[in-house]
């Protein structure tokens, strides 16, 4: 709750007890009397009434016979208001900060920008590269595996501009600087949904990407975990980062695709 006052005179009280109202409807008590509104906002049977018919009024409740209310899905607008007036960023964070917290490693989304991704959210809990990381940084997009996601959601005509642009520099000797191998790897990561770089970028550090598509199937950006070489094998990255990745890109579509 807000600590900041306001004057009586400018608090709505009626708006106070409606809004309340609203929120005791919960998974437990989707269908409730009259009687037990009143009871569980602590107002008068009278109050309670006016509140719920005004709520039907406006369609954010109905009634069953006459007697059990229960709210419609016209409150969800209330909260995808808040979600449409979100930046993508804000919207990622909180899934991207639980995902970091979960398996303690560190987590990136990055979109395209011309022939690099760049950085649009991160929670970094280790430092595992020599350069610094944040928001707006710039990485090569074929040496890392958010690189590699979001290249494979490219059309054919635009995945072959890019790869005549792009300069196959060799960071480490794991980098592929080869065009053909870079095609066959984005070509196995569009079947599979997920790519991961191992060590390509800087010795020591893998990581492991998904894609984050919209409503109509394009990938709009890309989400990782990295971790160091020392702490995390290839397989564990698999077996033990992908699936929990994997349920926060679809946590993270699910609230985009409400917008």
């Amino acid at each position: 709750m807000s600590s900041e006052k306001i004057k009586k005179s400018d608090f709505v009280q009626s708006l106070e007890k409606g809004l309340k109202v609203i929120a005791i409807f919960d998974d437990e008590h989707r269908e409730m009397t009259l009687t037990e509104v009143a009871n569980k906002v602590e107002l008068t049977r009278a109050n309670a009434r006016r509140i719920l018919l005004t709520l039907q009024y406006l369609d954010y409740v109905k009634c069953k016979d006459g007697k059990f209310f229960s709210l419609t899905a016209k409150v969800l607008c209330l909260g995808y208001s808040f979600l449409s007036s979100l930046s993508f960023k804000e919207l990622a964070q909180p899934y991207i900060q639980a995902l970091a917290t979960n398996i303690n490693e560190s987590c990136s989304m990055s979109v395209l920008e011309g022939k690099d991704i760049v950085y649009v959210a991160r929670v970094q809990t280790k430092r595992i590269m020599t350069i610094s990381l944040g928001i707006g940084s710039r990485l090569p997009i074929h040496a890392t595996s958010m690189g590699r996601v979001l290249m494979s959601g490219m059309v054919q005509k635009d995945l072959e501009k890019i790869l005549d642009k792009i300069d196959l520099e060799a960071y480490t000797p794991h980098t592929i600087t080869s065009k053909q191998e870079l095609i066959k790897s984005i070509n196995i990561i569009k079947q599979r949904g997920w790519a991961l770089a191992d060590q390509e970028l800087e010795i020591g550090v893998r990581s492991i990407a998904c894609p984050v598509k919209d409503k109509e199937g394009k990938t709009i950006a890309a989400l990782n975990i990295s971790g160091h070489a020392s702490r995390v094998t290839k397989e564990e990255m698999i077996d033990n980062y992908l699936p929990p990745l994997q349920k926060t890109v679809e946590e993270i579509e699910s609230a985009l695709h409400k917008l």
